[in-house]
């Protein structure tokens, strides 16, 4: 499995000014507030590189190499806030990890292949929960559901983990479930043809 701190060492500067404000300033200078946390430290509130940042974090899971006032750090990024209309990144957490350590993690399951003529397949969850190496997390889990036959099933226990990963989902959480849509009954809506009943004629007559 591939090192995921691999091209991934930035500076990081520590910061003291806080707030809203000192946010937006940081911003401004294409720069990202993070704050890494964990093992019992302190928290360190630090300043990184905005253009890097941005092209590490498009994979999931990922942990950062960070050089602090010339102290080699590894954190793994826990949490990326972004602004919901401009989706520019305002805020990292980032979490303190080892090499060696491992950590409980969710990673994403994606679907690939076609199930039988006629079936569609149902993704009924996105991810699961996995206890990896820190250094070692994997960015992605893949199904087939290749030829399936309606009525199958994969779940949890069916997702081919690397060497070094241990499922920590329950083993019968349903991750695709493969059926045969179901008919809309269109009625005479398909022919065009009137349901509604004509208002009967008036058997009164003009005066």
């Amino acid at each position: 499995m591939a090192d995921n701190t691999s091209g991934n060492h930035l500076a990081a500067e520590l910061r003291t000014s806080f707030g809203k404000g000192a946010a937006r300033k940081i911003r401004a200078l294409n720069k990202i507030p993070a704050v890494i946390y964990g093992h019992g430290t302190e928290p360190q509130h630090v300043t990184l590189p905005g253009h890097e940042v941005a092209l590490i974090i498009r994979k999931s899971n990922q942990v950062l190499e960070l050089d602090i006032a010339g102290k080699s750090q590894l954190a793994l990024v826990k949490d990326v806030q972004k602004d919901p209309v401009r989706q520019i990144i305002e805020h990292l957490d980032l979490i303190v990890v080892r090499k060696g350590e491992k950590v409980t993690i969710d990673v994403s399951v994606r679907v690939e292949g076609e199930p039988e003529a006629g079936a569609v397949a149902l993704q009924d969850s996105t991810s699961v929960s996995v206890e990896a190496e820190a250094t070692h997390i994997p960015e992605f889990f893949t199904v087939s559901v290749e030829g399936l036959a309606a009525g199958s099933s994969i779940y949890a226990s069916d997702v081919e983990l690397p060497s070094g990963s241990t499922l920590i989902s329950d083993p019968e959480q349903l991750i695709v479930n493969v059926s045969i849509p179901e008919e809309v009954d269109l009625g005479d809506s398909e022919t065009g043809e009137e349901t509604e009943e004509a208002p009967a004629e008036s058997t009164e007559s003009a005066e």
